[in-house]
């Protein structure tokens, strides 16, 4: 048996791990384009605060680790560029130009995601940059250091974005942020996202949403942004719109693609071409509340899919239930965390539903260092059942959320949850949990069922 893997991160090297594990006299060869592999890329908008840090402190396990101790045959500097589905081999080239070729029996497709970079002028000027891999965590970490940033604009204020205004702030940059969409987290109510803002605000960061950005321009001490309506100056630019699956090598080969160009998987991961896997950022997944297709990349998943990945190869059936696109991240003093569906993405859906919003404490009301915590709460009408969650506040939120995400996959009803027995203690919660209250005033709009 020939395992090949395009991708050496999370889904790739936790696919070929397993894979070992399971049987180890199987054949495992990984073929990753960088020479990075199995690294925390989520730790990095918190590495690049620390100026004393060195970005290879986020990597998990080293490249010769998977060679030596574990018999994988892990390549880096291998960049795949075709598919030959019907003999069964991958084609491509080394970072030295020297051809390769490698057949397989089953082989996983773990390109990941790629940042999306708008095609306007002045976007591939240097001290314009994204943040995805860890070679762009060095690149960044480079710039900061020689070219005596002060100055930063960020495009986009998406979960990158914010948590890199902090990481920046904390080197005491001083930070724009600007989109061309009028909304700010226009995935939760104002009621909460306007929190957000005023955190963000009170850092002395300005942010000017709703401006469509034109071009880049460099002059001889800054670049500037030409956007409409105001012009930026800054000494480094980093775009943070958000990203984009790396399917094309899987479109040109014939298999089939789905939401957003993520590669289209079933529940075993299988693509629609036999014997071809894919998972991670580039292949989709099913939501367990709508039982649709979704795009949502997030690292467990990517984690989990690897898992599944592997145990198939082997012999093992496995499914996956699916997503519900849970995710937490920091913002400065705020904790900010989402599942499931809000109202307009539930009404999408085909659910007729309602929401209730609420602002509560963190703690029992006479305890000390109680702080707001804002939950916005959406069930629908018909069935009674959950939907979503999200949430706001200092302390309290990013593990809390981790109950409404379990009702989500349990797929409870609003009444179910508020039924659930939920742990207090003053130092942690109310005696009625701050979801077992949004839960309460949801029951009134959605009814008992």
């Amino acid at each position: 048996m020939k395992f090949l893997i395009i991708g050496g991160d999370a889904a790739g090297m936790s696919a070929a791990s397993r894979a070992k594990r399971n049987d180890p006299g199987i054949d495992v060869t990984v073929l990753e384009k960088t020479e990075d592999v199995s690294y925390s890329a989520c730790g990095m908008p918190y590495n690049i605060a620390d100026s004393e840090r060195e970005i290879d402190d986020l990597v998990v396990r080293q490249a010769d680790v998977f060679r030596e101790k574990q018999d994988i045959n892990l390549l880096t500097g291998h960049c795949v560029e075709s598919i030959d589905t019907v003999k069964g081999i991958v084609t491509g080239a080394g970072t030295d130009g020297s051809e390769f070729s490698f057949p397989y029996n089953r082989l996983l497709i773990a390109t990941g995601a790629s940042p999306v970079i708008p095609e306007l002028p002045g976007f591939d000027m240097p001290g314009v940059m994204a943040l995805k891999s860890l070679a762009d965590g060095r690149r960044i970490r480079k710039y900061l250091k020689e070219n005596n940033v002060r100055r930063a604009v960020i495009i986009g204020m998406g979960y990158i974005g914010l948590e890199m205004c902090e990481a920046l702030r904390t080197r005491s940059i001083e930070v724009d942020m600007v989109k061309p969409g009028p909304g700010f987290l226009p995935w939760m109510r104002e009621e909460l996202s306007s929190v957000i803002r005023e955190e963000v605000a009170s850092h002395n960061t300005r942010l000017y949403p709703g401006h469509k950005i034109f071009k880049i321009e460099s002059e001889e001490d800054c670049l500037k942004i030409i956007c409409d309506g105001i012009t930026l100056e800054t000494d480094m630019v980093l775009v943070a719109i958000g990203v984009k699956p790396n399917s094309k090598i899987a479109k040109e080969a014939g298999i089939d693609l789905g939401l957003h160009e993520a590669i289209a998987v079933d529940r075993s991961l299988g693509t629609s071409v036999s014997n071809i896997y894919s998972a991670g950022d580039c292949a989709d997944a099913f939501h367990v509340v709508t039982g649709e297709r979704a795009w949502i990349p997030l690292a467990l998943r990517a984690n989990r899919a690897g898992w599944a990945v592997a145990d198939n190869v082997c012999g093992k059936e496995v499914e996956l239930p699916g997503i519900a696109g849970t995710a937490v991240f920091k913002i400065f003093n705020l904790e900010v965390a989402r599942t499931g569906l809000s109202a307009e993405e539930a009404a999408r859906s085909g659910f007729d539903p309602e929401e209730v919003v609420i602002k509560t404490r963190s703690r029992a009301h006479a305890h000390p260092g109680s702080t707001s915590i804002r939950i916005q709460m959406t069930g629908d009408r018909k069935s009674g059942r959950l939907l979503g969650c999200r949430m706001v506040g200092k302390e309290g939120v990013a593990h809390r959320i981790n109950a409404a995400a379990v009702a989500l996959h349990c797929k409870m009803t609003v009444q179910e949850f508020f039924q659930a027995d939920l742990a207090y203690a003053p130092p942690f919660s109310p005696v009625w949990d701050p979801l077992l209250t949004a839960a309460n005033q949801l029951l009134k709009k959605v009814g008992g069922k």
